[in-house]
């Protein structure tokens, strides 16, 4: 028996001697990498933080003390012995286990995560909870370096540093979060893992004084001056600064020193900062040379760290990047910022390319918006590539720092739609409901390669706010016998033409649609098919005018039905006393769980069968 096949829980690694320990961790890691190459996941994270977990698994007890993963891409060892590892190979997969810490799934998930820079408020939340209750227990936030450059950590390190509630913070630092980390706080923690270690020596100091004759009254001179000494002899006093007691840098991978420096932080009163150095992809060589690549992977060779089907066509990022590069070359002011995402939202072309119009903020999704639009004030065209789900983080800045000063930023909003296997906190499935209100903002659904060129030649030349939105995968082809009309602002163009019933599909739901025509014609459904383009401003000339020659109206959408595209036809039609049947296709008003992104669309009804069956049932019933 293996040592991992006798852990079931987080107590049994208490059993285990040191020798068993370190065997352990690399059982955790060969399971954890024979499973994510079937499944796909957040490897490379994980795989670093593996020691750092048995450690806490060996000093805390998690039937009462709680731990909230920073972003959760770090949470698989926890998962595997925590009494998941038997369901493990569900990963991501429908029905399966969440790539996420999420409290449905399990009581040792503390609080559910799947966005940056949020556990230590969480954290705190819990603990002044704690504390007001009565109880008594640990509560651990583990961040990692990447989310530092979030301001919300600051935020809640500084409400934090000012209480007096015991909180431990465990700063997992690899020098990644997706990409290799930038900024200032990125420099600065590359000078602390060469600093001093201030506390192992102010401890030293303090028995040396306190057994000498006048030790203690010297002792109480020097804590007078100990600001300025700390500031010469550590480099972790920004942390001491905040109000937490500051421990490391350590090795995240000698559980012996993270334990003992775990059970220290215990009897430290008030918040403290643990910094543990890792090596993201550690113990498999594949993950530890391309940290990225691994950091999120679909299902690979383990043998060799090949993908197992490499992606055989283009994808809606990789367009965008190269447009936006082919647009660069011709107007100087064209800018591309990215939040920590540059591979992620196709623009290491652009990059390298174009480095000093390159930015790269961190993972600052508010304070990217709003230096886009301090940047559009001053006469650039800035382009801000950013995933739906993290451009929900600040859509006030959108609204206030661009869009009421009619400011020129184009937003690339990338992974809009159903995301798959992410799950619940990754769907981009709001943006429309978020945006399509805001004042002077143009929306735009390309639905294929050209369009999405065109539409983002319009944006930059638009002179105001102005965004893209566009899914995760492989673009369509429908379009190869099509010949599109030219781009007008709010115009759609009618596809097919038909009399029985018309399908409004936006975007990447158009391939969907021109199939569900098909079925519908050999239903004996004569179906008319219009792409909208525009989501706002919608043309209500050429949505009011088309209500007069079809009986029916669909809309057909990857978001959700409140507030999205539907919606606005629906709000068209009442203007313009339509007399239409509107029905429209989409997402209900509940959380979209993880699974293959066809496999979700098929649940709802939103693969070409799934629309043809809804169209028949509508066209069919009785008024």
């Amino acid at each position: 028996m293996t040592y991992l096949e006798r852990i079931n829980g987080p107590d049994d690694i208490k059993k285990l001697n040191d020798d068993e320990v370190l065997l352990l961790a690399e059982e955790v890691r060969r399971f954890m990498v024979e499973q994510v190459a079937k499944t796909g996941g957040h490897l490379a994270p994980s795989l670093g933080v593996v020691e750092l977990v048995v450690a806490m698994c060996r000093v805390f007890d998690f039937t009462e003390d709680r731990v909230v993963f920073d972003v959760g891409h770090q949470s698989y060892a926890f998962k595997i012995l925590t009494g998941r590892k038997e369901a493990f190979a569900t990963l991501r997969q429908w029905g399966g286990l969440s790539g996420f810490p999420k409290g449905e799934e399990s009581p040792y998930d503390a609080f559910d995560t799947g966005h940056s820079s949020t556990s230590v408020s969480a954290a705190l939340g819990l603990a002044v909870a704690r504390d007001l209750k009565g109880e008594d227990y640990r509560v651990i936030s583990v961040i990692g370096d990447g989310a530092l450059t979030g301001g919300m950590a600051y935020e809640a390190m500084n409400n934090a540093g000012s209480r007096e509630e015991d909180l431990i913070v465990i700063l997992n630092d690899n020098q990644m979060s997706i990409s290799r980390n930038v900024g200032a706080m990125a420099n600065y923690l590359a000078r602390v893992r060469t600093g001093p270690n201030y506390s192992r020596h102010k401890q030293k100091a303090k028995k040396i004084l306190k057994r000498t004759s006048g030790g203690t009254k010297l002792l109480s001179g020097l804590r007078r001056i100990r600001d300025s000494i700390k500031y010469l002899m550590v480099q972790g006093m920004f942390f001491e600064e905040m109000g937490f007691t500051y421990l490391g840098p350590i090795d995240g991978h000698d559980v012996e020193a993270i334990e003992r420096n775990l059970h220290y932080c215990k009897n430290v009163r008030g918040p403290v900062l643990l910094h543990v150095l890792t090596k993201k992809g550690k113990g498999y060589s594949y993950a530890e040379s391309e940290p990225d690549q691994f950091h999120g992977i679909a299902p690979f060779d383990p043998q060799c760290g090949k993908l197992l089907c490499p992606p055989s066509a283009k994808c809606f990022s990789e367009a965008f990047g190269e447009k936006l590069c082919d647009l660069a070359a011709l107007d100087q002011r064209i800018l591309a910022i990215t939040a920590a995402m540059p591979g992620g939202t196709g623009l290491m072309p652009f990059a390298q390319k174009y480095r000093e119009r390159f930015f790269d903020v961190g993972i600052a999704e508010p304070h990217a918006v709003t230096y886009a639009a301090g940047l559009a004030k001053n006469g650039m065209k800035p382009c801000f590539a950013v995933y739906s789900s993290f451009l929900q983080r600040s859509i006030d800045q959108v609204y206030h720092d661009v869009c009421l000063q009619k400011l020129p930023v184009v937003f690339g909003i990338d992974r809009a739609g159903v995301v798959g296997e992410d799950g619940e906190t990754h769907q981009g499935i709001y943006d429309i409901a978020l945006l399509r209100e805001l004042p002077y903002l143009t929306l735009l659904a390309p639905s294929t390669e050209k369009e999405l060129g065109e539409m983002l030649a319009y944006a930059f030349a638009l002179n105001a706010p102005c965004a893209l939105r566009y899914p995760k995968g492989a673009m369509s082809s429908w379009d190869l016998d099509f010949t599109h009309q030219p781009l007008t602002p709010g115009q759609g163009e009618m596809v097919k033409e038909g009399k029985d019933v018309l399908l409004l599909p936006l975007g990447m739901m158009m391939e969907e649609a021109i199939k569900a025509q098909e079925m519908l014609k050999d239903n004996g459904i004569d179906a008319g098919i219009f792409n909208p383009r525009f989501i706002k401003p919608l043309n209500e000339g050429d949505i009011l005018a088309l209500a007069k020659t079809y009986p029916y109206f669909v809309t057909i959408e990857d978001h959700v039905l409140s507030g999205g595209f539907g919606s606005a036809v629906a709000e068209v039609l009442c203007r313009g006393n339509a007399a239409v049947r509107l029905k429209a296709i989409g997402l209900p008003d509940e959380a979209i769980p993880q699974g293959h992104r066809d496999e979700v669309l098929a649940h709802y009804g939103l693969c070409a069968a799934g629309i043809a069956e809804t169209v028949m049932a509508f066209v069919r019933q009785k008024p």
